[in-house]
């Protein structure tokens, strides 16, 4: 189950890597940065 969370997130992590080549923002960033690296940490362990 981690793992299907963890794919999940990750692709929610590339969906707002691309909204932050639309539009720019600090809190978009750490967003993006959190959600890959949540869905990192799920998927790997």
């Amino acid at each position: 189950m981690k793992r299907v969370w963890g794919y999940t997130l990750f692709w929610m992590g590339i969906g707002m890597l691309i909204m932050f080549f639309v539009g720019r923002g600090l809190v978009g960033i750490l967003l993006i940065a959190g959600v890959l690296l949540f869905s990192y940490l799920l998927f790997s362990c």
